[in-house]
């Protein structure tokens, strides 16, 4: 049988990830958006991986637009892919333990990622090791009022972990219901 791309599964997720970028347009704390989520579901079930990288890169771009353009897209956009290839790499062992580890491994790496791009980006830091480390503390401790949740990578790991949590249950719980998306028993 000849592989189909365009199945009742592939709807199924291309559904949540537009859930996610709509989501992310909705009032939120800093960096507390399904985002990092939507990379993470979309690299574990869309199986073609062009779709898999190219669907929620689109979407994360449209709402860009919306939102507004920033000097450190590229940053943010190589965390992501990076973040749809650990989808990727938990495809065949969906579970709580391999979900939990990718979402919160995912949110560090975003971390250091956009982290390091501002660092490498402002003068306000020393290009030096001493001057990336400061770069990190400050990105660590920037809500000290809690205003705006507690913190860039406090808030993406909640985000994360909570939008995760949403999309891989309810994608489980609509397997269970509609067998024709599950696809061990294709």
């Amino acid at each position: 049988m000849k592989y189909k791309t365009f199945t009742p599964r592939f709807f199924v997720a291309l559904s949540v990830i537009l859930v996610a970028a709509v989501l992310r347009l909705l009032p939120h704390w800093p960096n507390l958006t399904p985002i990092a989520a939507m990379a993470l579901f979309a690299g574990t079930y869309i199986d073609k991986k062009q779709y898999a990288f190219a669907i929620p890169i689109a979407a994360m771009f449209v709402s860009d637009l919306i939102i507004g353009l920033h000097a450190n897209i590229p940053a943010v956009y190589l965390g992501f892919g990076i973040t749809v290839l650990i989808g990727m790499a938990i495809r065949k062992r969906v579970n709580v333990g391999t979900v939990l580890f990718a979402s919160l491994g995912s949110s560090v790496i975003f971390f250091l990622i956009t982290n390091f791009s501002a660092w490498l980006a402002s003068p306000l830091y020393p290009q030096t090791f001493a001057g990336l480390l400061e770069c990190y503390i400050a990105g660590l401790a920037f809500f000290r009022d809690y205003s705006h949740g507690f913190s860039f990578l406090m808030n993406d790991m909640i985000g994360t972990l909570f939008y995760s949590a949403v999309f891989y249950g309810t994608f489980y719980l609509t397997e269970m219901r509609f067998p024709v998306l599950d696809k061990t028993r294709l």
